[in-house]
């Protein structure tokens, strides 16, 4: 048994933790999912809270079927203020969001031997640790420094290798990474 276990060789990716590049800086991009709170100024008849669909787009009174996903709420706003010109003079709109879940290809997703496996919103400056608390750790079964994240850089998938055990057990801050929106953690279980 112990002749097989020492066959097992792990890929050598780059190490993320050495990546000390600023975070882009990141606007958030309304998705399926989301909520978004629409006010027209003096036009409370037309102002609502309403979610944005699967396929993306929201319906209101006097605009159905408009596309919200993949825009910022000011943009949704602009597009919405055009589209309400027809039945009200000089509309100014207001979008918020309050649920956020954004769009999927900004999702962070978390897969294998997390406690608690899922797709994430990406926030601004959001780091391993962050993803790793809400994910509530690992399982006894992770076998944490063979972990690595899936990144698409300039349309090509690069996988960078992170070390969980080290940023989880020894509190060593040099391993918690930058995540970037659209970023995979794959987290492989042990062998033993």
């Amino acid at each position: 048994m112990l002749a097989l276990t020492g066959c097992v060789t792990t890929p050598d990716y780059p190490s993320l933790s050495a990546d000390r590049t600023e975070s882009p800086k990141h606007e958030y991009l309304i998705g399926p999912g989301d909520t978004v709170n629409i006010t027209v100024w003096r036009n409370p008849e037309v102002s609502l809270s309403v979610p944005v669909r699967p396929d993306g787009k929201i319906t209101t009174p006097l605009v159905q079927d408009m596309n919200a996903s993949g825009k910022t709420a000011t943009q949704l706003a602009r597009d919405m203020e055009k589209s309400l010109e027809k039945y009200i003079q000089q509309p100014i709109v207001t979008v918020i969001v309050t649920g956020f879940v954004g769009p999927y290809s900004e999702q962070i997703r978390v897969i294998g031997q997390a406690a608690k496996p899922q797709a994430l919103p990406y926030r601004e400056n959001m780091s391993l640790m962050d993803v790793l608390i809400a994910v509530g750790g690992v399982t006894e079964f992770a076998s944490g420094n063979r972990a690595v994240i899936v990144r698409n850089v300039d349309g090509k998938q690069q996988t960078y290798s992170v070390r969980l055990n080290d940023l989880i057990k020894r509190g060593d801050l040099s391993a918690n990474a930058a995540m970037r929106p659209g970023d995979i953690l794959v987290i492989p279980e042990s062998f033993f």
